[in-house]
């Protein structure tokens, strides 16, 4: 219930000077997006500045991730608008009721999942699906910022092929003023990371970025260089709200909440696993889900709209350098005095300037190490990954379903067909284990092979077929002996087929039996009353001779004429007693 006491022991003063640095840079970061995201779902602008309060502080101290930063985002904007607009004119008093009650709603649903320890649910999510999806993620940001580094005009929310064809298009167009900027800063950022480490390398770049979009309008005039700057703030803090309970209202938008609830926990939730991949850093699901529900909870009296975690500033909060938690709060105090104290400076700080900073912070995020290395050695995680990147690109919230379902689906199918391998006996006096068949001489009449998995419904079907093939290409093979070590799980479906199996194995003259199956498997087959037709007799514990029951029920004029005689023995005496 206060995850916060787990790491202020990390707060010491090197973390706060750390955690505030990164806290200004933050800042300084959601004070454009608040106000366009907050445009984007459809709410007064200075909504998406309380969401980035608040709600980023509650996120912060009841999450699990050290650099989550929580607040408005563009995919739970779009989300939001695209939900209440049908139902409401966006920006009317009914509009906002609305969203608060949504944002009410969805903080309720995240915060009975956290509590019902439903966080195992990320674990589904693959290392290899979230480098997808933050590659993916980042260049949609960089895209984003396409047309604020280079003065172009691109309609807000565009796809990413779109911003792609409007920027070819528009070549001739680009305000060289604007770019300038963009680029002083992208190179300013570049110089300072490189060769003064200890310097918050995106505030210089922003300083210097706003200097020269000072002094250029100055010589040359805003008319003429057409450089955007973020604007005069209004100053007040977020004023209490309350979010509409009646019944007609709570019917209205229910299932949109469940929509940006799953949407949001799935961004959050992957946003700090992908940031865990770099910090190292173990991450909680169900304290995540906890966290964000509280944040949107409170944030719904708090004149906020639903939030989750961001990629922007969660990337800039990580790269900045922060060390704790308390970076977020520090930038939710930071946004708090910037629009109390210097909110008309605001209106010195250029667009291209940020875009200049997105791009550096969109550029960290995409793990060419990693990418390169998985292209390298699997064909199938190549896939996922490609997979995943493209379909975030396409759409954002999408992509990541998409490959969260191709990863499980990749992963059912090699479940699905456990390694069914022929094993022959180690020689030698005194050894129980098994080798691999290939190169070594094998019984005429017994089988013997490894199964490693489970045995469960999806692999019923292949595990079957490999059994069935082996009197099909030795008829002689009526008996089968299974080394079980590698069994790790045996359902309904999985049991029957084995009882099936012995059935049908006794009735042309055989058996099936089992070498070292776990006590857990055979309790349940028991349980399942499948030992009598499987026969309790053909279980054989580790270290025990299992040869000389099995081989007593071979057939003896097979052994006669067999040369193979790999049991000690077939050089003793046939099956039914008589001496060699």
């Amino acid at each position: 219930m206060l995850p916060f006491m787990k790491w202020k022991h990390l707060v010491n003063k090197q973390s706060t000077r750390d955690d505030l640095i990164a806290g200004l840079t933050g800042a300084l970061i959601v004070l454009p997006q608040g106000v366009a995201f907050a445009t984007i779902a459809g709410m007064p602008p200075e909504y998406g500045l309380y969401a980035a309060m608040l709600p980023a502080i509650i996120a912060a101290l009841f999450g699990s991730s050290w650099h989550l930063v929580s607040g408005p985002t563009t995919a739970i904007s779009i989300a939001v608008f695209a939900a209440m607009s049908p139902l409401a004119d966006p920006g009317s008093a009914e509009f906002i009721r609305m969203v608060l009650t949504l944002t009410f709603l969805v903080g309720l649903f995240q915060l009975i999942l956290g509590l019902a320890r439903m966080g195992v649910l990320v674990n589904f999510i693959s290392h290899t699906v979230v480098i997808g999806f933050t590659a993916g993620a980042a260049l949609l940001i960089a895209a984003s910022q396409v047309k604020n580094f280079f003065g172009i005009a691109i309609e807000r929310g565009a796809p990413f092929y779109v911003v792609i064809e409007r920027l070819i298009a528009q070549i001739g167009d680009i305000n060289p003023w604007v770019t300038l900027v963009g680029a002083a800063t992208l190179a300013a950022g570049i110089l300072a990371k490189r060769y003064i480490p200890k310097m918050p390398y995106m505030i210089v770049a922003m300083v210097i970025g706003s200097v020269l979009a000072y002094l250029l309008n100055l010589e040359l005039g805003a008319e003429t260089t057409l450089i955007k700057t973020v604007g005069a703030l209004s100053a007040q803090l977020p004023p209490l709200s309350l979010p509409d309970f009646s019944y007609e209202t709570i019917h209205k938008v229910l299932f949109p909440a469940l929509v940006v609830t799953m949407l949001a926990l799935t961004e959050a939730v992957s946003i700090s696993r992908a940031i865990a991949i770099k910090s190292e850093q173990r991450i909680d699901g169900n304290q995540e889900f906890i966290g964000q529900g509280l944040s949107n909870l409170v944030g719904s009296f708090f004149s906020s709209y639903a939030s989750c975690g961001s990629f922007n500033r969660s990337g800039v909060n990580y790269a900045a350098g922060a060390r704790t938690p308390m970076a977020t709060v520090y930038a939710s105090i930071f946004l708090l005095l910037i629009l109390f104290l210097v909110a008309p400076l605001a209106s010195y700080l250029p667009t291209a300037a940020m875009a200049g900073i997105l791009f550096l912070v969109a550029w960290g995020l995409i793990d060419f190490h990693h990418i390169i290395e998985i292209g390298k050695t699997s064909l199938a995680e190549t896939i996922i990954l490609w997979a995943t990147l493209l379909g975030t690109l396409v759409d954002l919230e999408k992509g990541i379903f998409f490959g969260i379902l191709l990863s499980l689906s990749i992963y059912l199918y090699r479940v699905s067909r456990p390694n069914i391998t022929p094993v022959v006996p180690a020689q030698g006096e005194g050894t129980y284990h098994f080798v691999g068949a290939e190169g070594h001489a094998q019984c005429p009449q017994l089988s013997m092979v490894r199964v490693d998995g489970a045995v469960f419904f999806g692999a019923v079907d292949h595990v079957r077929t490999q059994l069935m093939r082996i009197d099909e290409v030795n008829p002689q093979q009526k008996s089968v002996l299974i080394v079980a070590r590698g069994i790790t799980f045996v359902d309904v479906a999985g049991a029957q087929m084995l009882e099936q199996e012995a059935r049908r194995r006794r009735k042309m003259g055989g058996g099936l039996y089992f070498y070292r199956c776990s006590d857990a498997i055979y309790k349940f087959l028991r349980k399942a009353d499948k030992l009598d037709d499987i026969g309790a007799g053909g279980f054989f514990p580790a270290m025990s001779n299992w040869i000389k029951p099995v081989y007593s029920t071979l057939d003896t004029e097979i052994c006669r004429q067999c040369s193979a005689r790999i049991f000690s023995e077939c050089h003793d005496k046939l099956p039914d007693g008589e001496v060699r």
